[in-house]
Formats: structure tokens, C-alpha cells, sequence
């Protein structure tokens, strides 16, 4: 897989003409289009916990689950498309989201936010390997210290390769894998598996585990029912969008998942890659078709544990052990072989991502900021891949020191928003409000995190007496934490601002130079003004839209049904289906379709050697050239040689007495 990502960028060098420069290496030439920005979206969403804590919420909630985590996770892909067109508007030569920082808030501000930005990195990092190894110890018996080590190997090496290239082409064929094995489980769940096989099925099957294993823990309900087994639930069904609990880890999942897609620089070099008509597009497209990977993919497998009974404790759910568990049940080792090929692929195209994000902070806002300002594109590509190589021998240290003090992904997951959703609305003014001020985005970023992480610590002492990863790991002092980290983040800075606004310009951030030229091949309309705005309002109007629908009318729309009829869980199985089908074969299509031209010319290349044959007939010609032009320009110096020797000889005469 690796070294065809390799061959790939190399081939696309020697065929279709790519100068592979540190702006390249960097940017990927700032021109991907909409399917592969789609695609990369995709792919760089899907984590270790897309895949395994979405079944793990789907076990403990039941529908509401994978609801709220995809939901939850959605709308921040489709607001930043926003942000993403802002770029392209007032940084249109940026790297990275602190080059913005500091060129429009100062020093100050620019390492506050390199600092967060880099934090970011490192808890995505964690969560990739933390479920990666967990799940590969658990299918393979593979150690678990080992498996944090192998599992970014392979990710250096294409990386180090192609740079951010190699990464978009990688991040689209684990898509299609990903998108594969998931229509694969979806069908199985819901149509063919001899176990379960159909909707009505699992649905008796979910009644009936909730029947036996019903546990009071209050009074009984007014309809004098005894309450479920999930607490918090109507009727403690797994049917239903009643679910207190499932509410609560969806308000957690979407501050935290601000804070991983608008503080993480991977999001900002994605959408400084992309063509600015497509920059848009691809985040809409990316988000909607992400949620089919959570949403379908627990859907099915998720409370295809609940519905088979699996003996699933508590401590395996939280590591992630949910869907390996129904991915066994139903199909054996060719289940397990699935699921880890997944996995993988989740994990593997995640991972550059983070390595490209940490690579562009290092080598832009610290070597050619503070160590070397007039570094040579060779110098910057040869940063560029010393820290590639850094950070992932990092990635496996970090790995094995988490996996040592007993930390989880479920935990992880759920502190995420704690420690960095303080930076979500400071980094979100910084391109969309002109008076954002550099005193309230330092203060609103530092404030807000550390009362955060004092309210999640006092909340947790006071209702459980004591502090530890168990304990802070619960609902209550988690919801609390980052609620008041990105409340406190954002009311901080716009309070600043209004009483010290900046009032900027954006002629700094215009200002931004890059490394080396690069000859775009871009017309000229693409930069035009007019059509950025026009895609700026596209984008706000479908992007406020869909998050609307997905987040408030969906759910409410859902609450009158109370417990879910056989009818009613029918259909919502069916748009599980049919979202996940659709979904899957737009991503695994629309790339194709678009880079057709390029496929074809590499394949071309390929079999008739036509690139090369025209570039060595362009050398000959030149060649030739110069050869015809060798006696012209000889005879043309002789005969000036001569005529100097005669205004000489002519001046000789002259000045003889």
C-alpha cells in the first residue's frame, strides 16, 4: 500500500510534469479538487474512534449513540467549511493556521496557539493508536506495545515519500477500503447474517435483551413500568432518542470535536490545499458523507452486540472492543480480518494527516519564523521530513506511556474538548471577526482551558470524592469541563474585543510569502473576489443548513415516536442503509471521475512512453537549435572582430605624425 502511494506521486512527477518542492511537498500545489478534498475529509475524520467508540456509545445508549456521534462530529466539518473559504480569501498564501495567527495578533498570541495547535496533534495521535493497538492486540494477540510502534511505521515511509500528495492519495484508497468493509458489515447486520439478518429481527432481539436485564435503579414511571437497564433512558429502551445519557455525550462530543477539526492544523492544510472552487464543496460533501461512518457503521454493529447478548463488560467497551466483539460473532476470523483491515486504514491515513500537521508547524512557524527566516525550499523539505520521521517515532512512544498509565480512548475521547476547546472560538473569530482583538484570543484560549480543567476536577471530586481516570471519565464533570472551556474561551475574547477592538485589515495576512514560486495552472477566475464570496454564501447557507437539520430537527422530529416502533426502526435502519451505500459509492466514484485526465496521461505515459518521447524531442529541438545558431554566431564575431580591427588600424594612422 505504501510503496504504491510512492509509485503513484512519482509517476504523476514523470509523467504529468509536478515539481515536488517544499510548497508541494507542503501543499500538494494548492490545487486538489472537490472529490479528493471530499475524500481526505473523510479519511482524515475517521479515526480509531469513528470506528470503535461510535459502537462503543451505541452499546451504552443504544440508537442514540451513533446518532449523536455522528451528529456531533458532523457539523464541525461543515462550518469549517466557512473558515476554509476565508483562507483563500484573506491567507491565500499561508501553511499553516499559526502563520495566520502571528501575522495578524503578533509573537505573543503565535506561540499560545502553536502550543495548542501542537496538543491537538498529540491527543488525536493518542486516540489513533490507543484504540488502533487495543483492537490489533485483541484480534491478533500482536503485543500492544509492539503494535503502537508498527502501526505508524508504515505511515512514515509514503509520507516521508510524497509529503501531503502521497497523504491525499493514501487518505482516498483507505477511503474506499473503509467505505467497503462498511456497506459489507451494514448488509450483513441487516439482511444476510443467519444470526440477525433483518431489522424486525433485531429489533425483537433489543426488546428482549432490555426484558432480562432489567434493572430498577428508581422509583417505578408513572405508567408504573419498572425503569430499563439504561439509565436515563424512556423505559430504559435501547429504542429511543428519550436518552438523557446519549444527550449529555452528544453536547461533550460536539465541543470536543470543535477543538479537533479548528485547532487542528491538519483541517488548515487540507483547505489550503485544495482549489479555492472546490475548497467548499469538498467540506460539505466531506462532512456528509463522514456521517454514514459512524452512524451506519454502530448502527450496525453496535447494537448488533446488544443484540446478540454479547458478555461485553464495561472496561472492553471503553477500550473499544464493541465491534470487534459482533465482528466475530457474526462472520468469525473473516469478520476480525475485516475489521482490522479497517481499522488500519482508519488508523494508518489519520495518522499522516497528524504527521503533515506537525510537520507544516514545524517547519513554518518555528524554523523559518524563529531559527532560519531565509530558508531555501531544500532546507524547508528536508525539515519537513526530519520531523515526519520525529513525530512518528513520538507517535509509539506516546502509545506505550498511555497504554502504561491505563488510559483509554473512551476517556481520551470525552477530555479532548477540556483541554483544547478553549481555542475553538479565538481561532474562529481570528478569520471571521475583524475586531478580534490578540489580548482577549491569549486570555479567552488560557482562561478558558485552565477553568476547565479546575471545573472538571472540582465537579468530579464533589460528586464522587475522589480524582481518578475512572472518575473523570464520567458524564457529569466531563460535560461540565468543556462546556466551560469553550464557553469561557469564547465570551473571554469577545468581550476584548469589544472594548479594545482591533479593526483589522487583513493586509497582513495577505502578506504571507511562500518559499519558492510556484507556476499555477489555475485560471484566473478561480482567485477572483466575486466568486469567493458567492462560494463563502453558498457554503454558510447549505453549512448552517444541514447542521440545523442533523442537530435540532432530526432528534426533535424523533422524540414524539418515545419508544420505537417495529415501523419506526425500520426506517431508521433504512437510512442507515441508505446512507452509507449512497455515501460510499460518491466518495469511491467522484475522485475518479474528476482526476480522469490525470490518470489517463500517467497511464499513457506508462505505455507509450509519449511524456518522455515529447520531452526528448523538445531536447533535441533545442539542441539543434543552438548547433544551427554555433557558425552563425561565429561568423557574426569575426566579422565584428574585423571591423575593430580596422577602426583600430584607422586610429594608428591618424596619430602618426
Amino acid at each position: 500500500m505504501y510503496w504504491e502511494m510512492g509509485s503513484w506521486v512519482w509517476l504523476e512527477k514523470r509523467y504529468v510534469g509536478s515539481r515536488h518542492t517544499s510548497e508541494w511537498f507542503n501543499t500538494a500545489g494548492r490545487n486538489v479538487k472537490t472529490g479528493l478534498i471530499a475524500s481526505v475529509i473523510v479519511s482524515q475524520w475517521t479515526w480509531a474512534a469513528t470506528i470503535l467508540q461510535s459502537s462503543n456509545v451505541a452499546w451504552e445508549y443504544g440508537i442514540s449513540g451513533p446518532f449523536w456521534y455522528a451528529s456531533g462530529a458532523t457539523i464541525q466539518v461543515l462550518l469549517f467549511g466557512v473558515i476554509a473559504i476565508e483562507i483563500k480569501r484573506k491567507a491565500p498564501h499561508a501553511h499553516t493556521v499559526c502563520e495566520i495567527v502571528r501575522a495578524r495578533w503578533g509573537v505573543h498570541a503565535h506561540i499560545v496557539f502553536l502550543g495548542f495547535c501542537f496538543l491537538t496533534n498529540i491527543i488525536v495521535t493518542a486516540m489513533l493508536l490507543l484504540g488502533g493497538s487495543a483492537v490489533v492486540n485483541a484480534l491478533t494477540g500482536v503485543n500492544i506495545y509492539a503494535a503502537s510502534f508498527l502501526i505508524p511505521l508504515g505511515v512514515i515511509v509514503y509520507t516521508l515519500a510524497g509529503g501531503l500528495k502521497a497523504t491525499f492519495l493514501a487518505s482516498y484508497i483507505h477511503s474506499v477500503i473503509v467505505h467497503v468493509v462498511l456497506v459489507i458489515f451494514v448488509y450483513l447486520v441487516y439482511t444476510a447474517s443467519s444470526e440477525l439478518g433483518s431489522p424486525r429481527v433485531i429489533y425483537e432481539r433489543l426488546l428482549d435483551v432490555a426484558s432480562k436485564s432489567r434493572v430498577c435503579v428508581e422509583p417505578l414511571s408513572h405508567d408504573g413500568q419498572a425503569c430499563g437497564p439504561v439509565s436515563g433512558n424512556h423505559k430504559g429502551s435501547y429504542l429511543t432518542m428519550l436518552s438523557s445519557g446519549g444527550l449529555v455525550f452528544g453536547i461533550i462530543n460536539i465541543v470536543g470535536n470543535f477543538g479537533t477539526v479548528f485547532v487542528d492544523n491538519g483541517y488548515w492544510v487540507s483547505a489550503i490545499a485544495a482549489r479555492p472552487s472546490s475548497t467548499h464543496k469538498g467540506y460539505l460533501l466531506g462532512g456528509l458523507v463522514w456521517f454514514a461512518v459512524p452512524f451506519s457503521l454502530a448502527t450496525s454493529l453496535g447494537l448488533g452486540a446488544l443484540a446478540l447478548d454479547l458478555p461485553i463488560t464495561e472496561t472492553e467497551a471503553s477500550r473499544g472492543l464493541v465491534p470487534a466483539s459482533t465482528a466475530i460473532a457474526l462472520m468469525g476470523k473473516g469478520g476480525s480480518i475485516l475489521l482490522l483491515t479497517m481499522l488500519f486504514m482508519a488508523v494508518t491515513s489519520a495518522g499522516s494527516s497528524e504527521l503533515i500537521a506537525v510537520s507544516s508547524l514545524c517547519t513554518y512557524d518555528i524554523y523559518r519564523t524563529y531559527i532560519n527566516p531565509d530558508a531555501t525550499g531544500k532546507q524547508i523539505l528536508r525539515v519537513s521530513r526530519g520531523v515526519v520521521l520525529g513525530f512518528g517515532c513520538f507517535m509509539g512512544v506516546l502509545a506505550v506511556i498511555l497504554n502504561k498509565a491505563g488510559v483509554s480512548l473512551g476517556w481520551m475521547y470525552l477530555a479532548m474538548g477540556v483541554l483544547i476547546g478553549s481555542a475553538v472560538l479565538p481561532i474562529a473569530f481570528m478569520l471571521l471577526w475583524r475586531k478580534a482583538n490578540a489580548i482577549g484570543a491569549i486570555l479567552g484560549t488560557v482562561v478558558g482551558c485552565l477553568l476547565g480543567i479546575i471545573t472538571w476536577l472540582t465537579v468530579t471530586s464533589t460528586e464522587y470524592g475522589r480524582i481518578n481516570l475512572e472518575t473523570t471519565g464520567r458524564n457529569a464533570p466531563m460535560l461540565a469541563g468543556n462546556l466551560v472551556s469553550i464557553l469561557t474561551g469564547g465570551v473571554v475574547h469577545a468581550v476584548c474585543s469589544f472594548l479594545w477592538p482591533q479593526n483589522y485589515d487583513w493586509e497582513t495576512t495577505k502578506q504571507i510569502t511562500t518559499v519558492e514560486k510556484e507556476k499555477t495552472e489555475l485560471p484566473a477566475e478561480e482567485f477572483k473576489v466575486e466568486k469567493l464570496i458567492r462560494a463563502k454564501t453558498w457554503i454558510v447557507k447549505w453549512g448552517v443548513a444541514f447542521t440545523v437539520v442533523i442537530v435540532i430537527l432530526w432528534p426533535l422530529l424523533s422524540l414524539p415516536a418515545g419508544e420505537f416502533s417495529l415501523g419506526y426502526f425500520t426506517f431508521w435502519a433504512v437510512i442507515a442503509i441508505a446512507w452509507g451505500t449512497i455515501g460510499s459509492a460518491v466518495i469511491i466514484a467522484l475522485p475518479l471521475i474528476e482526476s480522469w485526465e490525470t490518470i489517463t496521461i500517467v497511464f499513457v505515459g506508462m505505455f507509450t512512453n509519449k511524456q518522455l518521447k515529447e520531452k526528448v524531442e523538445e531536447l533535441n529541438s533545442k539542441i539543434n537549435a543552438i548547433m544551427l545558431a554555433i557558425p552563425e554566431a561565429e561568423q557574426i564575431y569575426l566579422l565584428e572582430k574585423e571591423k575593430a580591427k580596422k577602426k583600430l588600424d584607422d586610429i594608428v594612422v591618424v596619430e602618426q605624425p
